[in-house]
């Protein structure tokens, strides 16, 4: 038996798509009853990207996947994962529809729904196959047609879904350069947020997604920072799901952020986007030239399941 040298991962790129299509909220005024003022002050969003007929959940997976193989000056990877909720077929899976149409020569291919803490999830398994030596490379994407499972009829959750895609690419690290995960869920929860129904339909709790929000997402944020044995000093970047900017910016203060923190808030201008909303914001930002190179970025996602999943990454130099 050959026992593989302990090692870990590393962050080697980033890649990012969104439709093209906007969907403002003046436009969501024409949907339902709600308006622009309603709808920034409750979310923070003011417009969001919405699935044109050309694009669906695994052909912005494979954009966000062409973007961070670029960037990672990588043509080829041994695994792929995606993170999904909308995925459009079971078999194949999107992981292999993505490895077929980029070419690569037969990675391992794994789809993982957890929802809004699929790409942590899929993150963590990732650094553990590379940590293993059971893999040198892996592509790691979130992407969400969630406009298509969205009851355009329903206020209340219609002005947050929005579609998009993020990817990295990590490669072997003889310092780990990603933590361990902290991962979980939370039964009392399981449905809090759903997605059933023919066709698929997403509902929520909101009011108790936003009360398990506003306390154990800071709980479990803290001991994604202690099992990394880190502090908040020790961090550049928040990148939290971006569910609610009602959510990020308290979970931000909860974990003690001051004004040297990047606290992404590409909700704004995306939504909700589910697995993709972390990796989404990650690349827009790094591509804008707004990360330090070198940084620490602290992730978190939860949602649907309920679940939740958070790691430290050490962004690219």
């Amino acid at each position: 038996m050959t026992i593989p040298t302990p090692r870990g991962s590393a962050l080697l790129g980033f890649g990012h798509f969104q439709p093209s299509k906007v969907l403002t909220n003046h436009d969501i005024e024409q949907l339902v009853d709600t308006n622009d003022e309603w709808i920034r002050t409750r979310t923070g969003i003011t417009e969001r990207r919405i699935a044109t007929d050309a694009d669906d959940t695994t052909t912005m997976a494979m954009a966000a996947a062409r973007m961070a193989l670029a960037d990672a000056g990588l043509s080829d990877v041994d695994l792929v994962i995606v993170a999904s909720t909308t995925s459009e077929t079971r078999s194949p899976n999107g992981a292999a529809r993505v490895s077929a149409e980029l070419g690569f020569a037969g990675p391992a291919v794994i789809d993982i729904n957890t929802a809004c803490s699929g790409f942590e999830y899929a993150l963590a398994l990732a650094d553990q196959s590379i940590s293993a030596g059971v893999a040198e490379t892996a592509l790691v994407i979130g992407s969400e047609t969630l406009s298509r499972i969205t009851d355009w009829t329903d206020r209340a959750t219609c002005v947050l879904t929005a579609d998009g895609a993020g990817a990295v690419v990590l490669g072997a690290s003889e310092t780990p350069q990603v933590s361990p995960v902290v991962w979980g869920s939370v039964p009392e929860l399981a449905d809090a947020v759903v997605v059933e129904g023919t066709p698929p339909v997403f509902s929520q709790n909101g009011r108790n997604v936003m009360r398990w929000a506003l306390t154990g997402s800071v709980k479990e944020a803290n001991r994604v920072l202690e099992r990394a044995g880190l502090t908040m000093d020790d961090i550049d970047v928040l990148a939290f799901h971006q569910a609610n900017l009602r959510i990020i910016e308290p979970l931000a203060k909860g974990l003690g952020a001051t004004e040297r923190h990047i606290v992404l808030k590409d909700i704004e201008v995306s939504g909700n986007t589910s697995a993709a909303s972390v990796p989404l914001a990650l690349s827009k930002a790094w591509h804008a030239g707004e990360l330090p190179r070198g940084g620490r970025a602290l992730l978190f996602g939860f949602g649907g399941g309920f679940t939740f999943a958070g790691q430290v990454v050490r962004l690219p130099l």
